[in-house]
C-alpha cells in the first residue's frame, strides 16, 4: 500500500476547504496563510437546527502534527460549548469520547471531524445540556 505524504493530504484538504465542499454547515482552513507546515487549522460549525446549538457558530482549532494523517489532530473549541466530549476548563475535545478520534483511520479528514462534532451536538445526551451564553469563549 502506498502512503501519501502528509503535505499532499493537507494540501488536498486546504483545497477542499477553500472550495467549501459539503452542505455548508462546517467550514475550515488554515489559521494563518503563512503556515508553511500546514499544521494549524481553524474550523467553524453551525449548530444543528432544533437543538440548543441552533443558529450558533462555533469555532474549533485543529492541530495536525507531523504524524497526521496517521494520527488524528488535536481538536479544541475556542467558542464555549457544553458537550460530553469537551473539557469544560479548556475546550479540548477528548479523543476517547468522540468516535471518529477514538477509531481514527488515516482516510479521515478535518471535514469529517467537524461533521462528527456537529452530529454529536444533535445527540440526545448533548441536546439536554444547558449551553453557555452566546459569544462566550474558552
Amino acid at each position: 500500500m502506498t502512503t501519501i505524504p502528509r503535505n499532499f493530504v493537507l494540501l488536498e484538504e486546504l483545497e477542499s476547504g477553500e472550495k467549501s465542499t459539503g452542505d455548508g454547515t462546517v467550514s475550515y482552513g488554515l489559521e494563518s496563510p503563512d503556515d508553511i507546515l500546514l499544521s494549524s487549522w481553524i474550523g467553524t460549525i453551525i449548530g444543528p437546527q432544533n437543538s440548543p446549538f441552533d443558529n450558533r457558530f462555533y469555532s474549533v482549532k485543529l492541530y495536525c502534527d507531523k504524524d497526521y494523517p496517521n494520527k488524528p489532530p488535536t481538536v479544541k473549541f475556542t467558542t464555549k460549548i457544553n458537550m460530553g466530549c469537551v473539557n469544560q476548563q479548556n475546550g479540548v475535545v477528548d479523543a476517547k469520547s468522540l468516535p471518529i478520534l477514538t477509531n481514527w483511520n488515516s482516510k479521515n479528514r478535518i471535514q469529517n471531524i467537524l461533521a462528527e462534532l456537529r452530529r454529536e451536538m444533535a445527540s440526545s445526551s448533548n441536546k439536554k445540556l444547558v449551553q453557555p451564553p452566546e459569544g462566550a469563549n474558552f
